[in-house]
């Protein structure tokens, strides 16, 4: 027994009326009725009300305990009066009575913020204290599911025989298409270790050191801007790998890692089980984006070749995607012209054509004067429309349309309330073509250029670059991309021609990954691997619209600590220690 405490604040029941406990926590309350006090005492575990009357003394040192110190107190249980019952809390039921009470810890400053609150309070402000803030039970419940599901991701992993390896956090910079954070060396003048934005070197090192499946829960450090659903600095996934393996045997141990993980924590419905899978150029012409969210039953349809025979200016030479609404009728005509505001404003489009169907299956609309009998009827039919329906049409170059009707479609969606927030809706997204062309009209990857390509040489050698599909594959959740995975291209000279296609050269690939293209040349086996975001999961789980609702401490937006205060200034001896001089210009 400690001397602090033999019960949590959410442990005691009626069972234990008129026995003598000890608890201790953070004073969350004081209720002082005029020669009685009852406060409310509250841990990670609960929240527990205790009593004071008839001792004067004790009385006055208990109204005068600043709330949120800490304190020890002993006394003994006893039912609540039928009219304070709380049945919200677990020990709703009891009270205890105070025989002694002691400060452990007395807070001497005001509070930045109050705790438990419904206040809004700037999230700046609960950053810089965050040590209060995981106080509150929202956040704190946060970080203890986190805990929970990393645990069970764990135990899945080695219930299916994957190994728990750690990897280096200090290791060599290499282009991996994020900024690396660097550290210089002190042994080594003007040489600089990076922090890993991925084990992704490391982990197929494993599999060609003979590890048959691995696995961690991975740091990754990434100099990247921070978005709503991903965390500037660092952030951590479920990294594994597995030997002699190709992209179905990937599928089958983590989807069912997702499924159960999804269905133990979450009361949510899983749509579908096995989760779909989608072709990467279906997923772009469909819903405009690689990482849809399949909630939104809205679908992208291209009529290009319809506007092909219409003389409508700024149409011509564009590709052009319509997206169908239905049973809209009651919709005011603002709703629409707010949609062309949206397209304009905040998506950058030139404009946003629409069309609603009236009775006898007109169209009404700004270019309903361009389109004649034979082409309303075409596209009535592509879109399934009906009376009461409308559609919007979407007219750009390829690379611009995608994007542009896929945001059109999930403002669609939000608008018309479309998305089931009590489903869970994941996806595969698949064949992933290897190659794109670049801004500068150049071959480069699209993907991770260690995937294998479908068709191996063969398809490098006889195909057209931006023909060529790879195994690679992404997970996706209600519009959140949680993973991208690969089976890994193993074969040095399949490597070699891959990424001369690319304009690099062997010397690029010894140089930039010496160690992997050495590895490999002494007996690599096929290996696959992916590694979904914990801190996504997470997100997901307890519906947070941020992800550092979910860090215990995490950067804000700015990549700032303000708890912390990093990143901070250092001395110029320990800049002198590892030789940098700095060359700020003001």
């Amino acid at each position: 027994m400690s001397i602090y405490k033999n019960y949590t604040c959410g442990q005691i029941t009626l069972e234990d009326v008129g026995k003598k406990v000890t608890i201790a926590g953070w004073l969350q309350t004081i209720r002082d009725l005029g020669g009685v006090v009852f406060i409310d005492v509250r841990d990670q575990y609960g929240i527990t009300q205790a009593v004071i009357s008839g001792n004067e003394k004790l009385v006055d040192f208990v109204s005068r305990i600043p709330v949120e110190s800490t304190i020890t107190l002993t006394g003994t249980v006893r039912k609540r009066d039928e009219e304070t019952i709380n049945e919200k809390i677990q020990t709703g039921l009891v009270e205890i009575f105070i025989e002694d009470i002691k400060i452990l810890g007395k807070r001497t400053k005001n509070l930045p913020f109050e705790i438990n609150s419904d206040k809004e309070v700037r999230e700046d402000l609960r950053l810089q204290y965050r040590f209060l803030d995981l106080r509150n039970d929202k956040l704190k419940e946060n970080i203890i599911l986190r805990a929970k599901v990393i645990q069970y991701l764990r135990n899945q992993m080695i219930e299916q025989g994957f190994l728990e390896v750690q990897t280096p956090i200090l290791t060599s910079s290499s282009p991996e298409g994020a900024r690396d954070y660097l550290v210089p060396s002190r042994v080594h003048p003007g040489k600089f270790y990076a922090l890993p934005q991925a084990p992704q070197q490391f982990k197929q090192l494993l599999m060609v050191a003979g590890i048959d499946k691995y696995f961690q829960i991975a740091p990754c450090f990434r100099d990247e801007d921070a978005r709503a659903d991903r965390a500037p600095g660092e952030f951590y996934q479920l990294d594994m790998e597995m030997s002699f393996a190709e992209q179905e045997d990937v599928f089958k141990v983590i989807e069912p890692v997702m499924y159960n993980t999804f269905k133990t924590f979450s009361n949510k419905k899983i749509a579908q089980y096995p989760f779909p899978r989608i072709a990467y150029k279906e997923a772009m012409l469909k819903y405009g984006t690689d990482k849809p969210d399949l909630r939104n039953p809205l679908i992208i349809e291209d009529i290009t070749d319809i506007f092909e025979k219409i003389d409508l200016k700024v149409f011509n030479n564009k590709i052009v995607r319509v997206i169908a609404i239905h049973d809209v009728q009651e919709q005011p005509r603002s709703f629409f012209e707010g949609m062309t505001d949206f397209a304009m404003q905040e998506c950058k489009a030139k404009g946003l054509a629409w069309l609603r169907i009236m009775e006898d299956r007109s169209f009404q609309g700004p270019i309903a004067k361009f389109i004649d009998d034979t082409a309303r009827e075409e596209i009535l039919k592509r879109t399934n429309s009906k009376e009461g329906d409308a559609i919007f049409f979407i007219a750009e170059k390829t690379g611009v349309v995608e994007k542009l009707a896929g945001q059109i479609r999930d403002e669609l969606g939000k608008r018309l309330d479309l998305i089931d927030e009590n489903v869970f809706q994941f996806c595969w997204i698949i064949d992933f073509p290897m190659y794109e062309l670049s801004e500068n009209n150049t071959i480069e990857f699209s993907h991770n250029p260690f995937s294998m390509p479908q068709g191996g040489l063969e398809a490098l050698k006889n195909e057209k670059p931006l023909d060529i599909l790879a195994y690679q594959y992404d997970i996706v959740c209600n519009g959140i991309e949680l993973s991208s995975g690969a089976v890994r291209n193993h074969d040095p000279e399949i490597m070699i021609k891959a990424f001369e296609i690319a304009g690099y050269t062997k010397q690029h690939i010894e140089e930039k990954f010496s160690a992997l293209f050495n590895a490999f040349q002494y007996g690599a086996p096929p290996h696959a691997g992916i590694a979904p975001g914990v801190d996504r999961m997470i997100m997901l789980l307890t519906g947070e619209p941020s992800i550092r609702e979910v860090i215990a401490f995490p950067l804000n937006s700015k990549a700032q600590d303000l708890l912390m205060g990093a990143p901070g200034n250092v001395t110029r001896e320990q800049l002198r220690d590892i030789h940098i001089k700095l060359d700020i210009k003001e």
